[in-house]
């Protein structure tokens, strides 16, 4: 008995230092980073370096009624800077090596672009036992909340197509403006935000690559979410621009039709949304895929658009990469679309 009490105390222990050593090496990895990432920022805007009793005080000890959402990496905590500028607060997950890097890559991206469709990175904490990033609030949730949930108002068409291409112009600055170039890799609609003017900001970047500009993609496991991934990618991990062009497609079948990406109540040939709209499409019956509410009243020239709007998604969605538009072209088009 006294060995068997032994080895399980020798084996509680080897547990515990390892935590604590995987947590001071992404401590320093953090530090580390910051130090070269911070002072040595290219083009973005300038980030700070916040103190472990800042976030406390600007979260009220991370109080759970200022939790604003979590997932795989973590959580986001609601927060007010001592100016009472309000801010929002991504700390990584206890014993979460993913969560770390995320927060890390993160970091490294933010503080290289700086765009009005991009959320802006306030700056970073590394004195806390986990990683924390600080960001601009952004008060109106996501699109994939005014999209799906009662918590909004309905969008109209003039603010969908509005938001389809303040998010189309934060994706072609990423790939043709920002050096090196970024592919975001999880574009869709619960990573972008809306603010109080339903202006489009894209987030989170845990899952961002910046690309080699001579390099024409980037072989890597395949990450993402289900119904947003590009084919290509998941079957040759070969990461693109391409790949986020694909996922945009999938959020403007969104914006159309208000229907999930993917969604089990339907006929199991149309789970996939791309599916559901393609067969539509293929004989003829475009609007029939738009929400009813916006076709209910919508004038020609509307219609039209949701019609462009709707060939220009599927333009995006193509199998082979090379038959798809850039996100700049994507964005120009849209702009076309809105003046026309």
């Amino acid at each position: 008995f006294t060995s068997a009490l032994a080895l399980s105390l020798m084996f509680i222990g080897s547990l515990l230092y390892r935590r604590r050593m995987l947590a001071k090496e992404a401590h320093e990895r953090l530090t580390k980073e910051r130090e070269e990432i911070l002072s040595a920022n290219s083009g973005g805007r300038s980030a700070k370096l916040f103190s472990g009793r800042d976030m406390m005080k600007a979260t009220n000890s991370f109080s759970k009624d200022r939790l604003l959402g979590q997932g795989g990496f973590g959580a986001v905590y609601k927060g007010f800077l001592e100016n009472g500028t309000p801010i929002a607060v991504k700390i990584a997950k206890v014993d979460n090596t993913k969560g770390t890097d995320q927060v890390l890559n993160e970091v490294s991206i933010l503080s290289q672009v700086n765009h009005r469709s991009l959320v802006r990175l306030l700056g970073c904490c590394v004195e806390l036992e986990l990683p924390v990033m600080v960001y601009e609030f952004i008060p109106n949730g996501t699109l994939h909340e005014h999209i799906y949930t009662d918590r909004y108002g309905f969008l109209n068409w003039h603010q969908r197509l509005k938001i389809a291409h303040q998010t189309a112009e934060g994706l072609a600055y990423l790939h043709s403006s920002a050096m090196p170039p970024i592919y975001h890799r999880d574009v869709k609609s619960s990573n972008i935000l809306l603010d109080d003017k339903c202006n489009a900001k894209v987030s989170d970047f845990g899952l961002s690559r910046l690309i080699d500009p001579e390099q024409t993609h980037v072989s890597t496991c395949v990450q993402g979410t289900i119904g947003y991934l590009d084919p290509e990618y998941y079957r040759n991990y070969q990461l693109t621009d391409k790949s986020d062009v694909y996922s945009f497609g999938v959020v403007l079948l969104e914006l159309l039709t208000s229907k999930k990406v993917i969604d089990y109540q339907r006929d199991p040939r149309e789970v996939n949304l791309f599916v559901y709209v393609q067969h539509r499409v293929n004989v003829g019956n475009v609007t029939e895929v738009v929400d009813e509410e916006l076709r209910w009243g919508a004038s020609p020239r509307s219609l039209e658009s949701m019609k462009a709007l709707c060939s220009l998604a599927m333009g995006c969605l193509e199998e082979r990469r090379q038959d798809r538009p850039s996100m700049k072209d994507v964005a120009e088009e849209i702009q076309y679309i809105i003046a026309n």
